[in-house]
């Protein structure tokens, strides 16, 4: 049984931070991509970041200001978010991509809100 727990959204003011993390119950998380998305109201759900091992990728939109990270030994994925802006306003959804098996996993998202 594989869970996903996100934790670490909130309210903040424009330019502040925040830092999500998200938690991996079962055995997939070493052999995963991991990543964020978020979905804002009336829109589809997009990338924010991913991260495999080490290589990392960012949405263009948050590149210079979200870094993504993981530590295997925990179980855990860490998006640092940074400069943060009304326009980030969204809920935030972790996903584990495995290798096998071939499907993806999904957290329950944690809301995110930016004020301007």
């Amino acid at each position: 049984q594989v869970q996903l727990v996100e934790s670490g959204g909130g309210l903040v003011q424009e330019g502040g931070s925040l830092r999500l993390s998200c938690a991996a119950s079962g055995s997939i998380f070493s052999r995963s991509v991991m990543g964020w998305y978020r979905q804002a109201p009336g829109k589809e759900r997009e990338l924010v970041a991913s991260i495999r091992v080490h290589s990392t990728n960012y949405a263009d939109s948050v590149k210079g200001r979200f870094t993504i990270s993981r530590d295997n030994a925990k179980n855990t994925v860490h998006l640092q978010m940074n400069s943060l802006k009304p326009e980030d306003t969204a809920v935030y959804y972790c996903k584990a991509a495995p290798d096998w098996p071939k499907r993806d996993y999904w957290g329950q998202g944690t809301q995110v809100t930016v004020s301007s």
